[in-house]
């Protein structure tokens, strides 16, 4: 079985410091000891030329992790300066023994008063998982002017100001070359607007043993990204095009031929081992040029299209659909198939009506918005989703009974009874028109090669983000195209070939 990095909230992080102090019979300063000595192997590791270190500390605890930091520099011979708020005196017990020792060394130590000094370096240990509200006042004119240094950043457990839960960023947070997480991944930082700020992420354990972290359950889980052989084992010799399921892709209303053409080919590339369209017959001829391994139909009514229906193991639907009367009944004789379908682009902008209309239950089903579409199945604000995405993609999981995919940077999948899934691939090239509808296809293709929903939901958007990193780097990330993902699908859905 594929396997997972485990990501946990704020509230479960807490829980899992206080286990580790009571079952190593160590104190909370001994856990902060680590912390800063951890953030100093890691400074050292990436910023070994760094002499003049400037770090800017918190009243809680993550500052005292910097104030440990910092007394580890000083030691090293790197001239270090701390930068505290107004009224920023230590407030928790462990922060204020880290700062009196620092005290005792007669270090540099400011009171922020609207300049800084000029550092090689700025490590962020203002408020890590501390964090309870928006900074304003003077927090964010700190981090401001921290953003606007011109030097690397270095994030001690989170960047002040992301939310460590959501991944929801305040209006002003630090944005960071690299943060260093502490015992335990947090979810926050693998999805949505955090991604602009974390920089690259790694965490250090503290040395607290994996048996204290299992005493929690993740409430989210980060996919290792050489996990593709763990659903894509190679085939057997024996093997038919029929071993591998039949999509049938369905749209392509008048002008939107080239959506479908795209979700079919990507079913082909990843592996299904027949598809067939379903399509507007001006579009036919098209689609047979471009690829004459589909099999492609002009379907004008619901009629036409129940005989090619039956004939079909999955349905992609949705790609170019429209949501005129056209698009409606093909959607409506797709969800009355109870077949396996993956629902995207019109199709889910139909759906609520239709199932107010007649209620479905949609239990094969893999729906995949991004974030807009997510907002109209849940007659939200986009901001809404983007403001709690795991919370987004579990809400449509629970109100259509099946299996969600939303989309964005660091997509993330949810279905009942699972723990929602989080894919650390993809790059901003990937927001241009059409590369939904290759996950369509993609996704489709894995679910007929006989996938769980809910695992070729997960495998399919691993698949396609991986494809658009491989593509992007061999040219660029600006003017990547959806097509440019069809060789490397391929590739990749064939690991260790």
């Amino acid at each position: 079985m594929p396997q997972y990095l485990p990501l946990f909230t704020t509230e479960q992080a807490r829980v899992i410091d206080k286990d580790a102090q009571r079952v190593l019979n160590i104190s909370e300063y001994t856990l902060m000891q680590r912390a800063g000595a951890a953030a100093w192997r890691a400074l050292l590791q990436h910023w070994p030329k760094a002499r003049r270190i400037g770090i800017a500390c918190g009243p809680g605890n993550n500052g005292g992790d910097g104030t440990v930091l910092g007394g580890l520099a000083r030691e090293a011979k790197r001239e270090v300066v701390v930068v505290r708020l107004p009224d920023g005196a230590p407030r928790t017990e462990a922060a204020r023994k880290a700062c009196g020792e620092w005290e005792t060394g007669k270090c540099d130590v400011r009171e922020f008063d609207g300049s800084l000094p000029e550092v090689d370096l700025w490590v962020d240990a203002l408020f890590g998982i501390g964090l309870e509200r928006a900074p304003n006042g003077a927090p964010a004119a700190l981090i401001s002017a921290i953003n606007a240094s011109g030097v690397d950043v270095f994030a001690l457990d989170v960047p002040s100001g992301v939310n460590a839960d959501t991944g929801s960023v305040a209006w002003v947070a630090i944005r960071a070359t690299r943060t260093l997480a502490f015992i335990v991944d947090k979810r926050g930082l693998r999805t949505g607007s955090a991604l602009e700020q974390v920089g690259r992420v790694q965490v250090d354990t503290l040395g607290v043993p994996d048996d204290v972290v299992a005493m929690q359950a993740p409430t989210a889980r980060l996919l290792r990204l050489d996990a593709l052989e763990d659903w894509l084992p190679p085939r057997r010799r024996n093997s038919y095009k029929g071993t591998y399921g039949h999509v049938l892709c369905v749209g392509g209303e008048h002008g939107s031929g080239g959506a479908i053409a795209l979700t079919s080919e990507a079913a082909l590339r990843s592996g299904a081992g027949l598809v067939s369209v379903a399509t507007r017959h001006n579009h036919v001829s098209m689609l047979l040029a471009r690829r004459p391994e589909v099999m492609v139909h002009g379907v004008e009514d619901s009629a036409d299209f129940v005989s090619l229906r039956e004939r079909a193991s999955v349905l992609a639907v949705g790609p170019g659909l429209g949501q005129g009367e056209w698009g409606h009944a093909l959607l409506a004789a797709a969800l009355a198939s109870n077949k396996s379908l993956v629902l995207d682009a019109d199709a889910l902008n139909l759906l609520p009506e239709m199932l107010r209309a007649k209620p479905t239950v949609l239990r094969d089903c893999v729906l995949t918005p991004h974030p807009g579409e997510a907002a109209r199945l849940l007659e939200i604000g986009t901001a809404q989703v983007q403001a709690d995405r795991y919370a987004a993609a579990q809400a449509l999981a629970t109100r259509y009974g099946c299996c969600a995919v939303l989309k964005g940077a660091g997509s993330v999948i949810a279905a009942p009874d699972e723990t929602p899934v989080v894919i650390d691939a993809g790059n901003p090239g990937m927001a241009v028109g059409g590369m939904g509808d290759v996950l369509t296809g993609v996704i489709a293709a894995l679910r007929a090669q006989h996938l769980s929903a809910f695992d070729a939901a997960v495998c399919g958007a691993l698949l396609h983000a991986l494809a658009g990193d491989v593509a992007a780097g061999q040219g660029g990330e600006r003017g990547l195209l959806a097509s440019d993902l069809f060789p490397q699908l391929r590739r990749l859905a064939n690991p260790g070939a």
